[in-house]
Formats: structure tokens, C-alpha cells, sequence
């Protein structure tokens, strides 16, 4: 039998004091951030029981679109532990993370995301990020933004100077 992809996670109702706690700092993170020129969301990184980082939406007052809060929150919690793996952290996050956070926390190798808001409520808010997955769908040569691939053998002269680097920080 084929395995298909669930679309979206049922909300639990079973979680810890510990988890509500932080669920509620990120939800408070996003509401005061929505008060300081931000968008609607905020993320709270924690490691072993301890607040490791925090972060808000700041796409329109940094004038980023990637200052996503889950973003934010890894750039901090990378910067303050000195390192670009945040193995054994949890995210709470005021709303479930678009295709760039998701992907910003697989990176960073978080061991768990737990969320508040669907995409579907983001959606609701006009925070659409479907059109997204649609196009990760497609072929190149479908997709809304035309990608070129050229000049790959120059290019790949990096890529053999860091595979023969001895003294490279793999990840």
C-alpha cells in the first residue's frame, strides 16, 4: 500500500504544563509583536527545559522576508550556544511553520516543533503560503519563477575544493 502524506496534524489535547508554558510564551511573542509593527507570529526555542531564544516576525520592520520568527529565533539560538546544530531543542510556535521555517528547522536539526495556528488559519489572515507547496510540485519548467542551470563544471570547483579541505566543519 502507498504511504500518502497527512495534509495536517490533529490538535492534541494531551500536553505537558511545561509544553503549555512555552506554547503561551510564543503565543504571547506573537500578539506583542503584532503591537510593535510585526506580523503575527513568534517562536520560543527550548533545550532541556530552558529558554534557549526567542523570536518574532519582523518581514516588514526589517524589511527581510526571511525574518520569519521561527528564523529569528534559530539565528539567536545558533549565535548564543555558538553552534548550527540545535539538536535536542523543541520550537513552539504561535502558528505552524511555512515551507522556509520548516525547512530553516530541518537544518538546524530540532528534535521537535510544536505549534499553535494551522497554516489553514494563516491562510484565513491572508498569510497564503499553498501557493508554495503548489509550485515545489511542479516541474522547472512550470514553476512561476524560471530557473536556468549553466555553468555547473565552473562551478563545481568549489564544491572539490571543499571536499579536499581537511580541516572543514562538516554538517
Amino acid at each position: 500500500m502507498e504511504k500518502t502524506a497527512r495534509k495536517y496534524l490533529e490538535e492534541t489535547r494531551n500536553y505537558s504544563e511545561e509544553d503549555a508554558r512555552f506554547m503561551e510564551m510564543a503565543i504571547r511573542l506573537s500578539e506583542d509583536n503584532v503591537d510593535s509593527g510585526g506580523g503575527p507570529f513568534g517562536a520560543v526555542i527550548v533545550r532541556d527545559g530552558e529558554v534557549i531564544a526567542t523570536g518574532a516576525n519582523r518581514v516588514v520592520p526589517n524589511s527581510d522576508p526571511t525574518a520569519h520568527a521561527e528564523v529569528m529565533a534559530i539565528r539567536s539560538a545558533c549565535a548564543k550556544l555558538g553552534t548550527f546544530q540545535l539538536t535536542g531543542c523543541t520550537v513552539y510556535s504561535s502558528c505552524e511553520p511555512c515551507p522556509m521555517c520548516l525547512s530553516a528547522l530541518y537544518w538546524a536539526g530540532v528534535s521537535r516543533i510544536c505549534y499553535g495556528n494551522t497554516k489553514a488559519d494563516a491562510k484565513a489572515i491572508n498569510f497564503d503560503d499553498s501557493f508554495i507547496y503548489d509550485q515545489l510540485e511542479l516541474s522547472y519548467d512550470e514553476r512561476s519563477i524560471k530557473c536556468e542551470h549553466f555553468m555547473r563544471s565552473d562551478a563545481l570547483r568549489a564544491f572539490r575544493k571543499w571536499e579536499e579541505k581537511e580541516d572543514k566543519t562538516a554538517y
